[in-house]
């Protein structure tokens, strides 16, 4: 993006499907911080249900969680069809797995995706084929390829990306993870300003977590192309976001809250840290194993606050500055000095 938008931005996200799909359990999950089994007791969304997600500094989600119910949905495409589907950035359908009424569930889906071309021509759609779980784990697949074929079929021209999730695993957090990196503004700044941040703290892998839902939202890996755990980064989000939890349960705070402000994990391979970067977002950072690495990596991380809390709210920042050339670099490592290798911002 060349033009840096320093202005907040309000993104309009529909979230329709049939009543019972999964919808509100999902976003209760994703958005506020609901464990899965506790979504059980979440009723059926009555018409629709807004709210307001700050997401980062520059960015929030105007979230029209809208009821599934036959009349609200006839409503909607009859009555309301320009008031509900203009002005939309993004579209996520949700359809349950188990349904036995696909076929009418798709009528519908292409009703909608109709009504969007009418009024939001530029919005993305993203299907999540929910409930997964409950398929055996040998079907799913093949089950998932058949169902997306019939939604690319029937998605009024529109370019879909399909999902498989459940709110059981972190699946749920890859799909609404890449659902969101369409929408950050400035995000190809932000992923520049962290790939020469890792550069500068010779990381082996450098991730940005969204402070509230702890989804990713960029990453840089040096190391990593060779992992074998490609949804490790989910896993992460969904291990945090149960630690968080439970801390907000022993500790009677909001499920909101911070509750934490730094994670250290010390292995033969590689030193590991979570860190608050700015107000709105988490960094993870893993460094080689040794005190000396994950030092000068924790003190960098509090030098390029200032300039990321920047980035982050205005979407303004310095350009980062390594201190020192390859030439001073062996003349330091072979010293004593260690602060020698923080960067300037």
């Amino acid at each position: 993006m060349d033009i840096v938008e320093k202005k907040g931005k309000k993104k309009k996200v529909l979230l329709m499907g049939k009543s019972g799909s999964g919808k509100s359990s999902m976003r209760s999950i994703v958005f506020s911080n609901y464990v899965a089994k506790d979504t059980r007791r979440l009723g059926a969304t009555i018409d629709v249900e807004h709210s307001h997600v700050k997401f980062l500094g520059n960015l929030t989600l105007n979230l029209w969680d809208c009821g599934g119910q036959d009349a609200f949905m006839e409503n909607y495409l009859q009555h309301q069809r320009d008031h509900v589907f203009s002005n939309v950035a993004v579209l996520i359908y949700v359809f349950d797995i188990e349904s036995r009424e696909f076929d009418r569930d798709l009528v519908t889906y292409s009703a909608v995706a109709r009504a969007l071309s009418e009024n939001s021509a530029g919005a993305r759609i993203f299907c999540l084929i929910h409930k997964m779980d409950l398929v055996q784990a040998e079907y799913r697949q093949k089950l998932f390829e058949e169902r997306s074929s019939l939604l690319k079929e029937r998605s009024e021209g529109f370019d879909i990306v399909v999902f498989a999730t459940s709110i059981w695993d972190e699946t749920l957090y890859k799909a609404w993870a890449n659902i969101i990196y369409t929408l950050i503004p400035n995000l190809s700044i932000i992923e520049t300003y962290l790939r020469r941040f890792a550069e500068i703290i010779e990381a082996e892998e450098v991730v940005l977590f969204e402070r509230t839902t702890f989804l990713v939202v960029c990453h840089v890996s040096q190391q990593g192309l060779g992992n074998p755990n490609d949804d490790r980064f989910e896993r992460i989000s969904n291990i945090i976001k149960t630690f968080k939890q439970s801390l907000s349960r022993f500790t009677s705070s909001p499920k909101s809250a911070p509750q934490f402000t730094e994670i250290e994990l010390r292995a033969p391979r590689f030193s590991l840290f979570i860190d608050r970067l700015t107000s709105n977002t988490y960094i993870l950072v893993v460094v080689k194993p040794g005190e000396s690495d994950l030092n000068t990596a924790k003190m960098n991380v509090k030098i390029a606050r200032e300039d990321f809390e920047r980035l982050d709210v205005t979407g303004d920042g310095k350009k980062l500055a390594r201190t020192r050339d390859s030439s001073s670099r062996a003349e330091l490592e072979a010293g004593d000095d260690d602060t020698g290798r923080e960067a300037e911002y």
